[in-house]
């Protein structure tokens, strides 16, 4: 299997923490790859996906599996099942708080894109705000129900760590370990583990 990713990617992250505590890692190759909106990347259109998004799972077969929480399902399938539970409510309730995790981290790249990308006379400074506070109400939703931060290792878990990882990445200055004292420390003992520890962003 080879996954298309960027170190930089808290999605691709995702399943690189997922490889590793499933048992995985080793039978992935990683290949470094480009994802920059307004740059054309026909190559990586035309054979993986033409969302040109990572990370993406190519498989040993040719199929192509997109998108991060179902590269980490198939992988927890490969597994045998550790990460996402097979079915009852469980399984609707890490969906959906892992559903919330995926929009905050699509609403933070967008405030990331927003004023890196956009120049600056077009930027719209009530849209990036409002995008961020998407992401910050979702922490606050996750510091109310630190029972979501206390269970077994699941996929959900492994979103949170990602999201927090990329404030620390993008928005060092935001101020989320004063905010929310559950999460931070939930983060401290994530990073305990080396799966979380090795694919910390490098500096930017």
């Amino acid at each position: 299997m080879k996954l298309a990713y960027s170190p930089a990617s808290p999605f691709a992250r995702k399943v690189r923490i997922a490889a590793i505590e499933l048992g995985l890692i080793d039978r992935i190759e990683f290949v470094p790859t480009k994802a920059v909106p307004i740059t054309e990347n026909e190559d990586y259109a035309r054979k993986v996906s033409p969302l040109r998004k990572i990370p993406a799972l190519i498989l040993d077969d040719g199929n192509v599996i997109v998108d991060s929480y179902v590269i980490a399902e198939y992988l927890d399938e490969l597994a045998g099942g550790k990460l996402i539970p097979a079915s009852g409510i469980k399984k609707w309730q890490v969906k959906t708080d892992h559903s919330i995790i995926q929009g905050m981290l699509d609403a933070l790249l967008l405030c990331r894109y927003e004023k890196l990308l956009r120049p600056e006379q077009f930027r719209w400074n009530e849209w990036s705000d409002d995008q961020f506070k998407r992401a910050w109400d979702g922490l606050a939703r996750f510091e109310a129900h630190p029972d979501v931060l206390t269970r077994p290792l699941d996929i959900v878990q492994i979103g949170i760590v990602c999201v927090l990882g990329y404030l620390d990445f993008r928005f060092p200055d935001c101020g989320w370990r004063k905010t929310f004292p559950k999460l931070d420390a939930f983060h401290e003992k994530m990073m305990q583990r080396e799966s979380v520890r090795i694919s910390v962003p490098p500096p930017a």
